[in-house]
């Protein structure tokens, strides 16, 4: 068994970050999305793992994950010259897939649910392909099944009009080499992309073994500042447990509940009110970190206030006088010199940004 994990894209709904790197190396407390894919695919004992890498954006994603050695797993990059497509992406790497069974897997995705159950269906029932689905109040933003009463899939359909159901594909997929032959068959999309939507329903229309799993728990698809936020909050209500105490603080500081700070940062009267995440080498100084901030590392911070936001590392906020909310810093963008206002302030900042407020 293989896995396919999907880090191309152009990210265009996570700009400006994505002009100048990879959505799915967006941190979620302060570690990269695509990151918990690979952690969730090797837990469920799959270590051969390829990942599908862009051009714009495939060295800065090599770079950072490596070759899969520190997740106990074996990685091949695989650049797919264009975005045309989860199915081209599939007919790109069928030299790495082989005649192998894998798991598909879009990078940008966060489930809560462990993978072996799925897995083990997907083995024992000797399916030709193993769709994730989970109901949502938009289908139309979605590829959409229609399945019967013992799970069989009848109808796949990608962003309809007119949905069949309210039953979104969530991006994890199993399939047997059969794929291929299914991918070979179809034509592009009135988007020009090979749609793995229309694979899977050449699968159906073949008499290939199509089933449905419900997605119990969490799906988060971070493909959008909100959807991120959100991410954040769920990872670190779930992940954040005690606090790490190797790091420096002053008398006038307070630590307030579950809260992990890096080495070598320094906080100084400041409070951090949890659950928050602090990276590694920051200054903290004269600030308030409110509940669901993740802040990656040497970020500065000195007279501001933030809550509920992602701080990329190298970021510098200072002499902001109103609450920062709801808001994503970009890498080495900086921030500062707010006079005071009435109202929380909200920021989407890409990388390098140099914003003054005056």
């Amino acid at each position: 068994m293989k896995a396919l994990i999907l880090s191309g894209g152009k990210g265009t709904r996570l700009r400006p970050l994505t002009y100048t790197g990879a959505k799915q190396l967006v941190p979620v407390a302060n570690k990269p999305i695509l990151w918990y894919g690979i952690e969730g695919i090797v837990a469920a004992g799959i270590t051969d793992i390829g990942i599908i890498i862009s051009p714009e954006t495939g060295e800065e994603v090599k770079e950072k994950t490596g070759d899969g050695s520190r997740f106990g797993a074996k990685i091949t990059y695989i650049l797919q010259s264009e975005p045309a497509g989860l199915a081209h992406a599939v007919k790109v790497a069928q030299p790495f897939l082989g005649d192998s069974p894998f798991i598909m897997y879009l990078g940008d995705n966060l489930i809560q649910s462990q993978l072996d159950l799925f897995l083990e269906n997907f083995k024992k029932n000797q399916l030709d392909a193993l769709i994730l689905l989970r109901p949502v109040p938009n289908p139309t933003a979605f590829g959409v099944a229609k399945v019967d009463e013992n799970g069989r899939v009848l109808q796949l359909v990608e962003k309809p009009k007119v949905p069949p159901s309210n039953l979104a594909l969530v991006g994890i997929y199993f399939f047997a080499p059969t794929i291929h032959e299914a991918i070979a068959q179809i034509n592009p999309s009135a988007r020009g992309e090979l749609e793995i939507t229309d694979a899977i329903q050449k699968q159906i229309d073949t008499q290939k073994h199509v089933e449905a799993c419900s997605l119990e728990g969490w799906w988060l698809d971070t493909g959008k500042k909100d959807d991120l936020l959100s991410a954040n909050q769920i990872i670190l209500d779930s992940c954040i447990a005690t606090p790490v105490t190797e790091f420096k603080t002053d008398a006038t500081s307070q630590i307030i509940g579950r809260v992990q700070i890096g080495e070598g940062t320094e906080i100084i009267n400041s409070t951090v009110r949890g659950p928050v995440v602090i990276g590694e080498n920051c200054r903290i100084e004269n600030s308030f970190i409110g509940p669901y901030s993740s802040i990656a590392d040497r970020v500065t911070m000195i007279d501001a206030d933030i809550e509920h936001s992602v701080i990329l590392q190298g970021a510098k906020i200072s002499g902001i006088h109103q609450r920062i909310v709801d808001s994503v810093i970009g890498q080495r963008a900086q921030l500062v010199n707010a006079p005071p206002r009435p109202k929380a302030l909200r920021f989407m900042i890409g990388d390098d940004s140099q914003i003054e407020l005056v």
